[in-house]
C-alpha cells in the first residue's frame, strides 16, 4: 500500500476527517450552545446581545461540517453511503433543523412584532438544541455499532438509532455544547446578563460532568470493546486521563472567573473527547 511519511493514505484520510469534525465540534459547538440557552434569556435586549455575540461566526463555523462531509465521501465512500443509509432519519432531521436555525436567525429581526420574534426565537433555540442532540445520537450509534449486512447495506429497523446509549451520548453532547456556549457568552456580555450566564454556566458544567461520567460508565460496562485499544496500548490511556484532568479544572476556572482560559479548556475537552473516539474506532469507522 502506498504511503506518505510512512503512513498509509487511508490513515491520512482518517486523520483529516477526524480533524475536520473536531474543528467543527469546537467552533460550531459554542454557537449551538449559545442558541440552546436563547429561551433562558427573557428580555429582548438580552437575546439580541446573545445573537450578536455569535453573529460574525455562526455561518462560517458550519463550513467545517460541509468540508467534513466532503472529506468523508472522498476518503471513505463506502462508509459515507452506509452511514447515511443507516442514519437517514437523523441526518434528514439534522438538515431540517440546520435550515430552520439559519432562517430563524435571519428572519427574527425582519419584523418588530413580539409574536413574530417569539416564534423565531423558539425555532432558533429548539433547532440549536436538536442539532447538538442529533450529533450525539449519530456518534452514539457509531460507537455502539449498527446492523450492517455482508453487502454493507443497513439491515436494521428504521428507528434503531433510538436507543439508551445514543440518547445518553446525545444528552452529553448537548450539555457539553451548552457549557461551551455559556463560557463563550461570558466573554461577550456584561451586567445582569453576564451574572445570569455565570449561573447557567455553573449548572451546565455540573450537568456535563454528571452525564460524561454516566456515559463513561455505560461504555465501560456495556460496550467494553470500545476500550480494547486502550487496554492493548496503555500509553493511549494518557488521553482519557488528560481529559478527566482538563474537565476537572473547568469548575475551578469558572469559579475564579478565568473565562478565556475556561474557553480554551472547554475546546480542549472537545478535542480530547474526539481523540478518544478516534482511538476507539480506528481502523473501523462503522462497525456492525
Amino acid at each position: 500500500m502506498a504511503t506518505f511519511l510512512g503512513i498509509d493514505y487511508p490513515t491520512w484520510w482518517f486523520l483529516l476527517v477526524g480533524g475536520v469534525f473536531t474543528g467543527y465540534a469546537i467552533l460550531d459547538g459554542f454557537d449551538l450552545g449559545a442558541g440552546a440557552w436563547h429561551l433562558f434569556f427573557k428580555k429582548e435586549s438580552s437575546r439580541r446581545v446573545a445573537l450578536n455575540a455569535i453573529g460574525p461566526v455562526w455561518d462560517g463555523n458550519e463550513v467545517w461540517l460541509v468540508i467534513g462531509g466532503g472529506a468523508l465521501f472522498a476518503g471513505f465512500p463506502v462508509v459515507y453511503a452506509t452511514l447515511f443509509s443507516a442514519m437517514y432519519i437523523p441526518f434528514m432531521l439534522f438538515l431540517a433543523f440546520l435550515i430552520f436555525r439559519a432562517v430563524s436567525i435571519e428572519f427574527r429581526s425582519k419584523e418588530a412584532m413580539a409574536w413574530w420574534r417569539k416564534l423565531w426565537d423558539i425555532s432558533y433555540s429548539i433547532s440549536s438544541i436538536m442539532l447538538a442532540v442529533l450529533l450525539g445520537v449519530v456518534l452514539g450509534n457509531v460507537l455502539l455499532g449498527m446492523s450492517i449486512g455482508p453487502d454493507l447495506e443497513f439491515t436494521g429497523h428504521w428507528l434503531e438509532f433510538i436507543n439508551p446509549y445514543s440518547l445518553l451520548v446525545g444528552a452529553t453532547t448537548l450539555a457539553l455544547f451548552m457549557m461551551h456556549g455559556a463560557i463563550y457568552l461570558t466573554m461577550k456580555t456584561e451586567g445582569r446578563l453576564f451574572v445570569k450566564i455565570t449561573i447557567l454556566l455553573r449548572r451546565s458544567i455540573a450537568a456535563f460532568i454528571l452525564l460524561f461520567l454516566g456515559t463513561s460508565l455505560y461504555t465501560l460496562l456495556w460496550i467494553p470493546h470500545q476500550t480494547d485499544h486502550f487496554r492493548q496500548q496503555p500509553l493511549l490511556l494518557a488521553v482519557p486521563v488528560l481529559a478527566f484532568i482538563v474537565i476537572g479544572f473547568l469548575p475551578w476556572l469558572a469559579r475564579k472567573r478565568k473565562y478565556w482560559l475556561a474557553f480554551i479548556f472547554s475546546g480542549l475537552t472537545v478535542s480530547l473527547l474526539m481523540i478518544m473516539v478516534a482511538f476507539a474506532l480506528f481502523p473501523v469507522l462503522v462497525a456492525s
